[in-house]
């Protein structure tokens, strides 16, 4: 066997086994920044794509009634259990034949249809692999429901925040729904935020249409544009890319920020967060990068930078006050 057969083998392999690890109901962040830095190598980064090409078709399959047909005279076989599991015919082997693919399909349609709704808790991030090869990022503390149609992919972001890498279809529209706010995409790449009363819309590649509730207008954005959508009204403006959506890489970019909002920024992330006592420093602007979750290193910069105080409180809470 060549070397270069050897390593395109156990790419495969290890992009198998990472569809799995972030098909589950959480990954943490150490679990991530891994995957990333494998998928940083290009070898790994194709094997990845092809996986999720693999699963994505067996949305498509699924559909089809002489496939159901089949899957079920496949299930019923003696052999099954070897069949279904995943394709593998051997160490580094990836079967492609056609029982194969309605194996795949049998199963990747089930592992879809019982998954719409997916969440986080506090401090958890999570990647969703979508049946159409579209993919979904959950920021902390947030939930989505997914269901597809023949018309269109519908998403609702229950709460919190996502960000969508979206496969093109053009005659299935990719819509998100946050409150009454809608943003609607065919291929494209963006971030939509739901907060207590507004939506706010970032737009990293291709283009999207926003609306917010009512009969309110349309706008569409360019790549680089923002949005903020509330009732009826939409205010667009270029949009800082690197900063808004750093927390997809696990970290968080102030360029700025009032203190009192970075502190905010900060608790997401954090079951026992931070409180600012000194209010007089609530609209001081703060510049830095943190990872997400790492109390200790903001309120130790926080700290010495503007010479607070930092205490814990009996139920865990940081204090930052004046000395």
């Amino acid at each position: 066997m060549s070397g270069d057969k050897a390593r395109m083998e156990a790419a495969e392999r290890e992009a198998a086994q990472w569809h799995q690890t972030l098909s589950a109901p959480s990954v943490s962040e150490e679990a991530l920044e891994r995957f990333f830095a494998w998928r940083a190598d290009p070898v790994n980064a194709d094997a990845y794509r092809r996986v999720e090409t693999v699963w994505a078709a067996t949305g498509a399959l699924a559909g089809d009634a002489d496939i159901q047909q089949a899957v079920s005279e496949a299930l019923n076989r003696k052999r099954r259990e070897r069949a279904i599991a995943f394709g593998w015919t051997g160490p580094g082997t990836l079967a492609v034949g056609l029982g194969v693919a309605v194996v795949l399909a049998w199963s990747g349609w089930s592992w879809w249809s019982g998954r719409g709704l997916y969440e986080t808790r506090i401090g958890e991030q999570r990647l969703v692999q979508l049946a159409d090869g579209s993919s979904v990022r959950l920021d902390t503390a947030s939930v989505v429901r997914v269901r597809y149609a023949a018309d269109g992919r519908h998403v609702e972001l229950v709460s919190g925040r996502a960000f969508f890498d979206v496969a093109p279809d053009r005659q299935r529209p990719f819509e998100v729904r946050a409150g009454e706010a809608s943003v609607t995409a065919v291929g494209t790449a963006f971030e939509v935020w739901r907060g207590l009363e507004d939506v706010e819309v970032v737009l990293v590649s291709g283009v999207v249409d926003v609306r917010g509730g009512g009969s309110g207008p349309v706008e569409r954005l360019e790549a680089g544009e923002g949005a903020r959508l509330a009732g009826s009204t939409i205010e667009t403006a270029m949009a800082d890319i690197e900063a808004e959506t750093s927390w997809t890489e696990g970290r968080l970019v102030f360029r700025d920020t009032p203190l009192a909002a970075a502190v905010v920024e900060v608790n997401r992330y954090l079951p026992r967060g931070v409180v600012l006592e000194a209010a007089g420093l609530a609209r001081t602007p703060v510049t830095g990068v943190f990872r997400a979750g790492d109390r200790a290193a903001f309120t130790a910069a926080v700290a010495e930078a503007y010479g607070l105080q930092a205490r814990e409180r009996g139920d865990g809470v940081i204090v930052l006050s004046s000395p």
